[in-house]
C-alpha cells in the first residue's frame, strides 16, 4: 500500500538548551508556515527520532569534525565568521576535534587545543552528542545551521549587529521573523517550555527560516565545495 502523502511538509528548528534540546516544529503548507508547540527533549536521539519526520530541520549543532586538532575553526566556521562580521562573529564558537572531545579530562583536552575556553567546555555535552549521533544519512534532512546566519539571510544578506541578549536585538530579530514568517513570532513571545528560555525560542524561530529554505532546496552551503570528515559527513553550515 502506498503511504498517503501529507498536504504539508514538517519543518524544524532545533537548538541546545539547559534542559537538553529545544524543538520548534512547524508545518509548511504551500507557502505558509504554521508553527506548532515548542518542546524540550533530553537527548539528541529523541530529536533525531521526532515524529512526524522532518522534511527539513535546521539544527544549531556541528555536523562533521576534524579527527585531530587543526585550529579553533573548521573552514565552514571561518566563512561564517567572515560573513557575519564584527561584532557577532564571536557567536561562531570553536568546534573541538574528535581527539579533544574524547579526552579523558579537561586538562588533557586543553593540552590538545589550548584555545578552548570554559564556555567551550560548557557546550561539550551537546557537541559530544552531535559527534556520536549524526550519521551521513541524517544530512538528507538535517542541516547544520547557525542562528546568526539565519538572521543574516532574513535581513536581506546583511549582518544583524545587535545582540539577541539585549532588548533592541530581540526587537530587531522579532521584526525580521514577523515580516518573513508571520505567525511564528507568537511562539517566541509565549512562555518557553521548562528547560529553555526566550533566547532559545528566538534562535529556533530563525532556524525555521533556514529549514524552509532547505525544504525548497534553496540553501547556500559554507563552503560551497564541501569538506568531508573521515566519517563521511560534510563539515558545513547552511544558510
Amino acid at each position: 500500500m502506498v503511504a498517503k502523502q501529507m498536504p504539508y511538509k514538517m519543518l524544524g528548528g532545533v537548538v541546545p538548551c539547559p534542559g537538553g534540546w529545544l524543538i520548534l516544529p512547524a508545518r509548511l503548507a504551500a507557502v505558509t508556515v504554521i508553527v506548532e508547540e515548542p518542546m524540550v527533549v533530553r537527548t539528541l536521539v529523541e530529536v533525531l527520532e521526532f515524529k512526524p519526520k522532518f522534511e527539513a530541520a535546521a539544527i544549531y549543532a556541528p555536523v562533521g569534525f576534524e579527527d585531530e586538532p587543526a585550529g579553533p575553526y573548521r573552514p565552514c566556521d571561518l566563512e561564517a565568521r567572515e560573513m557575519i562580521g564584527w561584532p557577532r562573529l564571536a557567536a561562531v564558537k570553536p568546534i573541538p576535534s574528535r581527539a579533544a572531545l574524547r579526552a579523558r579530562t579537561r586538562e588533557e583536552a586543553r593540552e590538545l587545543e589550548p584555545w578552548l575556553t570554559n564556555d567551550d567546555f560548557r557546550r561539550m555535552k551537546w557537541i559530544r552528542e552531535a559527534e556520536q549521533e549524526f550519521q551521513p544519512f541524517h544530512q538528507r534532512n538535517w542541516f547544520a545551521a547557525h542562528p546568526d546566519l539565519s538572521f543574516y539571510v532574513l535581513n536581506g544578506d546583511k549582518p544583524v549587529t545587535s545582540s539577541p541578549y539585549q532588548q533592541d536585538g530581540v526587537y530587531e530579530r522579532m521584526n525580521l521573523i514577523k515580516s518573513k514568517l508571520p505567525g511564528v513570532e507568537e511562539a517566541v513571545v509565549a512562555n518557553p517550555p521548562p528547560g529553555a528560555a526566550q533566547i532559545h525560542l528566538l534562535q529556533a524561530a530563525g532556524l525555521l527560516w533556514t529549514a524552509r529554505r532547505a525544504a525548497g532546496r534553496a540553501v547556500n552551503r559554507l563552503p560551497m565545495d564541501p569538506n568531508w570528515d573521515n566519517s563521511g559527513l560534510r563539515m558545513e553550515l547552511v544558510r
